[in-house]
């Protein structure tokens, strides 16, 4: 029976593992935020090599895993890009996989830990606290990355201290605990609530591995936990399935099959092979020395993840059908309209989320230039048989401007200062296609207008017009171009098109007058007329804006 002051002490040391436990966890989060800011042009590089190629997929997945440092990140981004129809299973399935490589990373760095090395990270942590007062992003950036990194240290040390895994009364008790829930069963199941509380299977493994170091944790149980922890990192992915595709859930769950299939091949080998798993383990890293305890563990994760994916990777195929058995796609039925490449999911990914933005916004701009046409055709031809292709066009422009401009609302929260400025050229870009897209609208309807009344425009009016209408698709063609591949070489014909336009809308504007004082043009198709030219140049000033952006994104107006 422990007395009033041991209880006193033992609730001092639990106390003292949580605060180690929970700067472990702020430190994982510090490095994680970093690396992913750091590294957005090296993870652009990865998702654009994206194939049908499994060993690429598994390669992919190690390396975004290893560059951010949580493989759960990687699979809600998966998902995410699953979600937003950019990914396919069949490619989304080797980048889960290699997503399980990528994690061990951590705990072969918490494994290698000594005086030392501790010393150096308790200087980088406070090196990164002071490199937060600089003024500079990538100065701060920098000691964001070396506080996290020096954090996870300093964690682990607080949790292998006397005061909290070095207390004898703390050891005594979870070597009692352990005792009674020594059955392989109970030990995975105790890693997969541990890990799905937390939500990272890197800072379970970094405290199993801190647990079997200190000799609080006997090896041959800690590997049932680790097995348990690689289970419970899939609980991440299944929350941000919630709500998503069938695809996405799909994706979710053959994550999740992918380590209980793992789990369940392992645990079959350490528990009928556990005598020669443990020498071959104790043979590979001899002594009883922490960081040779602490690498038997961490070489465990290794071995488990690669042969899993190893032993997985031909049956991908395999996956994906059962994945599809299980969740079927739902009936087409009226359902709420989403983004086509953007996702909230993303919103983890700041990098991989503006590229995404990118392509709605190329989309748009396609269903924008696709509706010109349309209503142009309608115009030279007189026929009303593209209204149900552009009323349908001019829905998703409107949804996609929307539902756009909020997801960048969210993603400016989270970006670095020098995206910050191109997420504001998007804002600009976004209004203006919406507003071109209106003005294609008004186009067609002013064909429909006149259609109805049994009028149209002199062949003067015609030739006019066409003549303006095609200087306004060239412009088009240019802004696109200077957008999608931020060519400036053509923005002054932009510019020079711009004031022709605007030229032409003075003195068509003047003509039409003379020819309605004259009696040359009638009054009924006057206003029709106007609206028609008038529209058109505001189309232009939009186009102008957009091509401009490129140079000058706060305003997003003609500036050289």
């Amino acid at each position: 029976m422990l007395s009033s002051e041991q209880i006193m002490q033992l609730i001092g040391s639990l106390i003292w593992l949580l605060a180690g436990v929970g700067v472990f966890i702020v430190g994982m989060n510090f490095l994680s935020e970093a690396l992913e800011k750091s590294a957005g042009e090296g993870m652009k590089r990865l998702l654009g090599r994206i194939s049908n190629n499994r060993f690429s997929g598994v390669g992919i997945g190690a390396g975004v895993t290893a560059i951010i440092q949580s493989s759960s990140a990687t699979s809600v981004m998966v998902i995410g890009l699953v979600n937003a129809g950019v990914m396919t299973l069949m490619q989304a399935t080797p980048i889960i996989m290699g997503a399980n490589i990528g994690t061990t990373i951590t705990g072969v760095l918490v494994a290698l830990k000594n005086d030392y090395f501790n010393m150096l990270m308790y200087l980088a942590t406070f090196a990164g606290v002071m490199m937060g007062f600089f003024k500079k992003e990538k100065v701060k950036l920098a000691g964001l990355l070396c506080s996290g990194l020096g954090l996870i240290f300093v964690g682990l040390e607080v949790m292998s201290s006397e005061q909290a895994f070095g207390n004898p009364l703390v050891e005594n008790m979870f070597q009692g605990i352990f005792a009674v829930i020594d059955f392989p069963l109970l030990l995975i199941l105790v890693g997969v609530i541990f890990t799905a509380l937390i939500q990272s299977s890197s800072a379970a493994t970094g405290v199993v591995i801190t647990m079997v170091g200190t000799g609080v944790l006997p090896l041959e149980l800690a590997l049932f936990i680790v097995l348990g922890a690689n289970i419970g990192t899939c609980v991440t992915a299944l929350l941000a399935s919630v709500g998503a595709n069938a695809n996405s859930k799909r994706v979710a769950l053959i994550h999740f099959t992918f380590n209980v299939i793992g789990t369940a091949i392992f645990t079959a080998i350490v528990w009928i092979f556990k005598e020669p798993m443990i020498n071959l383990l104790v043979s590979a890293f001899p002594g009883n020395d922490p960081m040779s305890l602490q690498m038997r563990v961490s070489a465990f994760h290794v071995i488990f993840n690669v042969t899993t994916t190893a032993v997985l990777l031909p049956f991908v195929s395999q996956l994906v059908k059962y994945s599809c058995r299980v969740i079927k796609d739902k009936e087409e039925t009226e359902t709420e309209r989403t983004l086509k490449f953007v996702d909230d999911r993303l919103l983890t990914m700041p990098p991989v989320a503006l590229m995404q933005t990118k392509k709605e916004i190329d989309y748009m701009f396609s269903l924008v230039e696709e509706n010109m046409n349309l209503c142009f055709e309608a115009m030279e031809n007189g026929t009303l048989t593209n209204g149900e292709t552009i009323a349908a066009n001019e829905e998703v422009i409107d949804f996609t401007n929307s539902a756009l401009t909020k997801f960048l609302v969210k993603l400016s929260a989270t970006v670095e200062q020098s995206d910050e400025v191109i997420i504001g050229s998007y804002f600009h870009v976004l209004n203006d296609l919406e507003r071109v897209g209106d003005h294609a609208e008004n186009f067609y309807e002013i064909v429909v207008g006149m259609k109805a009344k049994g009028i149209s425009f002199s062949e003067k009016a015609n030739a006019d017009i066409t003549a303006m209408r095609d200087k306004t698709m060239q412009m088009l063609q240019i802004s696109k171009d200077a957008f999608d591949n931020l060519n400036k070489e053509e923005l002054p014909v932009l510019a020079k098109l711009e004031d022709e336009i605007d030229e032409m809308k003075r003195e068509l504007t003047a003509s039409h007058f003379s020819r309605l004082a004259e009696g040359d043009c009638s009054i009924d198709v006057s206003p029709y007329y106007s609206s028609t030219v008038v529209g058109l140049e505001r189309v232009a000033d939009h186009l102008v804006n957009i091509g401009y952006s490129i140079v000058n994104p706060i305003g997003s107006q003609r500036e050289l």
